[in-house]
């Protein structure tokens, strides 16, 4: 046995020896084989020009990141938390730190726990020794702590200043009397192009200062699944969880956007990442720091997107082919019922310039001022007109009280498709009401999905144009006929108190 071993033992020594003859000679005549060492040097088969051109691209990377990243800062936050537990008493529940019986609030058991979380922010401003950093709202609006680091490694107790949930940003400050802070320089989003290179600058996954480059893949973005009012930056620029908050930087060096969300299936980067861009942020920093919050304009109406809409509809409002916002509801009593804005006008054009989509009316009338004066151009049954309206300050409890929001429906044209889903009548004529709203003067009248309305105030309508006229031309009372399972009937009368 032993012999064996030893035999096995000099057989691979041999053969280790006569790889190493083999591995010498190869080296000292390279051309005597075909074997290539990573450690040879080689000329390189890139062309010098280009070369030259490839090196110049990434010192401007570098430079970017060099200037940029001392101005990006982690954000650690804390935020309490209450979850509903069951009211159990005694073991085992006690093991598993489950609320024993009366600790909870008076609808039920309740346990607070804290939570924390990792995003990342940029330094927009320094006033003395205040230090602003720009975030979103998710990050840190509604931290019960927050804990800010320096590239550096200095770390600074954080306070929130204000938080706005509509654009999802954040504006947190720390103090500082150190003069070597670096503040960002903010770009002009305006100025964005789809194709532009870019930088996505933040702590993903809590790697810190880090920085992934892209193009910018389009802008005008809706942003509606997250529930915020911008026209978002894409790129392909990996952003990953850790990165909202962070700055999206132009080869300027300047902040173009600040990283907010992903679209992915699986929570990681698959290249499509959206960015806030900055001028929709640059007017909002003033307001956090003089007043806490962010006032939004006011008109008064809600909006339904034209997109959702079927060609039936847009060719009886004779808007085929046009874009912009549709005035499905207004408030009683808003600015635009007082400037004279009418359910079922289509806003085509605010100030002068054209809207296009819902979104966009939404974005810049909010970013109207209250007492400020606009100029709307609507058509109304296919003409066009101007309307001027005094906009107001948006006030989140007067927006959320339907009570006011007339008529509380959407008209919806007759189709065959129509008729057939809710078995109406061929001889029966007018509108079919569709989304009825909770607590408006519709819900009052008891109004129901898939009633027909066949006369407003006696007046036969056939169509959404005739029925619009038909309501907006009443006076301060009105009451419809409803066709509804074989029956018509008159709904009781609504006092609109113009």
């Amino acid at each position: 046995m032993k012999i064996k071993t030893t035999y096995i033992i000099s057989t691979a020594a041999a053969v280790a020896l006569s790889f190493g003859l083999i591995s010498l000679s190869c080296k000292a005549h390279g051309g005597s084989a075909n074997v290539a060492f990573a450690d040879t040097s080689g000329t390189s088969a890139v062309p010098a020009n280009a070369l030259g051109v490839t090196e110049a691209l990434q010192s401007t990377f570098r430079s970017v990141s060099n200037n940029v990243l001392p101005a990006v800062v982690e954000i650690d936050v804390k935020e309490k938390k209450s979850v509903q537990a069951p009211s159990m008493d005694g073991w085992p529940f006690f093991f598993f730190g489950m609320p024993e019986e009366g600790q909870g609030d008076k609808k039920g058991n309740t346990r607070e726990y804290e939570q924390s979380a990792t995003g990342s922010g940029v330094i927009v401003r320094r006033n003395g020794k205040t230090i602003y950093v720009l975030t979103n709202n998710h990050v840190a609006g509604a931290a019960s702590s927050i804990t800010i680091k320096l590239n550096d490694g200095r770390e600074f107790e954080g306070k929130l200043v204000g938080a706005d949930a509509r654009i999802d940003i954040a504006l947190v400050s720390f103090e500082t009397a150190d003069k070597d802070i670096t503040v960002a320089t903010l770009g002009d989003s305006g100025k964005v192009q789809t194709g532009d290179i870019c930088l996505a600058m933040g702590t993903p996954l809590g790697y810190f200062q880090s920085v992934t480059q892209g193009i910018v893949s389009a802008t005008g973005r809706s942003g509606t699944g997250i529930g915020s009012i911008s026209d978002f930056i894409q790129t392909d620029a990996a952003i990953n969880q850790g990165n909202s908050g962070g700055p999206l930087v132009n080869i300027y060096g300047e902040i173009i956007g600040i990283n907010t969300w992903i679209a992915s299936n699986t929570g990681g980067s698959q290249g499509l990442g959206f960015a806030i861009p900055i001028n929709n942020i640059k007017n909002s920093i003033d307001q956090f720091i003089s007043k806490g919050k962010v006032s939004y304009g006011w008109m008064g109406v809600s909006l339904l997107d034209i997109s959702a809409v079927s060609k039936d509809y847009k060719k009886e409002l004779g808007i085929e082919g046009k874009n912009g916002a549709f005035a499905e509801n207004l408030f009683l009593g808003s600015p635009a019922q007082k400037g004279g804005i009418q359910p079922g006008d289509f806003i085509i054009a605010l100030n002068g310039h054209d809207i296009k989509s819902t979104d966009q009316l939404v974005r810049e009338v909010g970013g109207l001022l209250a007492g400020d004066t606009a100029t709307f151009r609507v058509i109304r049954a296919g003409k066009e007109m101007d309307v001027t309206v005094k906009i107001e300050e948006r006030s989140d409890k007067i927006a959320a009280d339907n009570t006011n929001l007339w008529p509380g429906f959407l008209a919806v044209p007759i189709t065959d498709d129509i008729r057939s889903r809710y078995e109406i009548d061929k001889k029966v004529k007018g509108i079919v009401v569709g989304h009825v709203i909770e607590k408006t003067p519709a819900a009052a009248l008891h109004l129901r999905s898939g009633d027909v309305i066949t006369a407003v105030n006696d007046k036969k309508v056939s169509s959404v144009k005739e029925f619009y006229d038909a309501m907006n031309s009443a006076g301060n009372e009105i009451w419809f006929d409803i066709y509804s399972d074989g029956h018509t009937v008159s709904t009781n009368r609504y006092k609109l108190n113009k």
